[in-house]
């Protein structure tokens, strides 16, 4: 990995603090949240739309 300016690691440690804090919030609140995965946009959480969860379904088949 190439190294990074101290100013470029601490915004990636800030932002990626930002990005987990919102996706425990979510968690709890029970909000579903669109992650990326394997070059593909899909859905997390319990109440995610059922068109974004099919599509799940049929890739963890594959």
């Amino acid at each position: 990995m190439t190294n990074l300016s101290p100013d470029v690691n601490k915004t990636l440690q800030v932002l990626r603090k930002a990005v987990a804090d919102t996706l425990a919030r979510k968690r709890r609140l029970g909000h579903y949240a669109v992650i990326w995965r394997d070059g593909k946009a899909i859905a997390i959480g319990e109440d995610a739309p059922i068109d974004l969860l099919a599509s799940q379904d049929s890739e963890s088949i594959e």
